[in-house]
């Protein structure tokens, strides 16, 4: 019997499978992905450098949605740039809310998530931001994105209360929040840090 045309086991899907598992349980581990894959766990490290090299194949799964033509838009201005890039990342991984705890907690080693990163850093320092605060732009941006992506996976409406009397304010404040609060407050953040983020720039 001759080889099979396609190889049973290979790293696009180990990270298919890891990617399904954390999306329904918040993590993955080895033994599992080489259960689900019909195969031992001793194959799937063949293929891949430890539950380390796994996250970083989700990372870059995950990251292949966040659209870099954004960094790269020099006729647009920086901030309008760091936006639609803020927008796609928050829409890549909205689509994977529970992947996040499990990347922010593992250094970034992804040569293509790296490579965006460096594009961003290069954007603020063309824009005339100074070098120490490049980082905590981008690390600020971050937070706004990933939070938002975190409260697009929440329900719609996350505050029950079983008295309004007790909470008239608070109660009043919801009756008048309108659908789509997610984008909402996502949209108050973003426009909030890019304006702080203008002052730090040089004179």
């Amino acid at each position: 019997m001759g080889r099979p045309s396609k190889p049973l086991l290979d790293r696009e899907r180990i990270t298919t499978i890891a990617l399904e598992l954390v999306d329904a349980e918040g993590d993955f581990s080895v033994p599992k992905i080489a259960g689900r894959l019909g195969v031992q766990t001793g194959s799937v490290y063949h293929h891949v450098d430890g539950r380390d090299g796994i996250v970083e194949l989700l990372r870059e799964r995950v990251a292949v949605a966040i659209d870099p033509a954004p960094l790269t838009a020099d006729a647009q201005p920086w901030d309008r740039r760091m936006a639609d890039w803020a927008r796609s990342y928050r829409a890549a991984f909205a689509a994977h809310p529970k992947a996040i705890p499990l990347l922010t907690t593992s250094p970034v080693r992804a040569p293509r998530v790296l490579e965006q990163y460096d594009l961003a850093a290069g954007l603020l320092l063309e824009a005339g931001f100074s070098l120490p605060d490049v980082m905590p732009v981008i690390i600020g941006l971050e937070n706004v994105v990933l939070g938002s992506a975190l409260d697009m996976a929440a329900p719609e409406m996350m505050w029950e209360l079983t008295d309004e009397t007790a909470t008239p304010h608070l109660a009043a404040a919801l009756a008048a929040m309108g659908r789509g609060r997610a984008d909402a407050a996502f949209d108050l953040a973003l426009t909030g840090f890019l304006s702080h983020a203008r002052s730090l720039l040089l004179p």
